[in-house]
Order: structure tokens, then C-alpha cells, then sequence
């Protein structure tokens, strides 16, 4: 589940910034705070980009590592 601080590291790396009760309190006058619309759209994007590599995340945990299929 990608959650409000996914999405603001994603959208404003380096912010510093609080969520009480869902409520931003933004710390960093340097960096834009983003909008719940960029918010909410930047959710769904990291939501959807986990979702399609959930065929690759099960078949890593079906094999070994490389390093025990060598040995």
C-alpha cells in the first residue's frame, strides 16, 4: 500500500514535513509543498508501478538467490 509519504518523497525528496490526522504541517520553505491533487496522482502512479512488478516480486521468491544456485 503506497501511502501520503511515499508520494511526497517521491514528489519532494529532501522536504521535511509532518502528517498528524492527515494533515501536512511542511517544513521546508525551499521546496514547494505539493497539492492533494499532485498528491493523489503521484499515489496511483507509485500504486500502479507496484502493482506491475508483482509478476517479478513472486517468481524472485520462487528461486534461490544466485549465489545459492551456484554453490
Amino acid at each position: 500500500m503506497i501511502t501520503i509519504m511515499d508520494a511526497i518523497r517521491s514528489l519532494a525528496t529532501g522536504a521535511s514535513y509532518t502528517i498528524v490526522d492527515d494533515q501536512i504541517n511542511w517544513f521546508s520553505p525551499d521546496i514547494p509543498q505539493p497539492t492533494q491533487a499532485e498528491i493523489d496522482a503521484e499515489i496511483t502512479r507509485l500504486q500502479a508501478e507496484y502493482d506491475s512488478k508483482a509478476y517479478a516480486r513472486a517468481r524472485a521468491e520462487a528461486y534461490p538467490s544466485i549465489g545459492d544456485q551456484l554453490d
